[in-house]
């Protein structure tokens, strides 16, 4: 798993790559805490996630969470295949603000 993490328009973006599972959820939710903790909305790309499982999704909850607590946003973006596909499955789709690109999450 990579990760980068950026602020664009004062909003923190942080991009995740590869396997987004129990291996690296401690640094996914590392991330994404500390995302949310600024007082800013958080965009989490998930172009390049290639495979997403029930601990990154726990992960993305708890943050929404937080962020909804803190009066901020969590927004994803740019949802791969396979993630888009987990959280349709999952219902998710219906919970999470999923844009198809930056341009949108930012706009919305």
């Amino acid at each position: 798993m990579r990760d980068e993490v950026s602020e664009i328009d004062g909003k923190v973006v942080v991009k995740l790559s590869g396997d987004v599972d129990l291996e690296h959820c401690t640094t996914v939710r590392g991330l994404l805490l500390d995302g949310v903790s600024h007082g800013k909305d958080l965009l989490v790309d998930l172009s390049d996630v290639s495979y997403l499982d029930s601990s990154g999704i726990a992960s993305l909850v708890e943050a929404m969470q937080i962020a909804a607590r803190n009066g901020t946003a969590l927004k994803l973006f740019s949802a791969s295949v396979q993630a888009m596909r987990v959280f349709e499955l999952a219902r998710l789709d219906k919970v999470f603000a999923i844009h198809p690109d930056l341009d949108a999450a930012l706009a919305s």
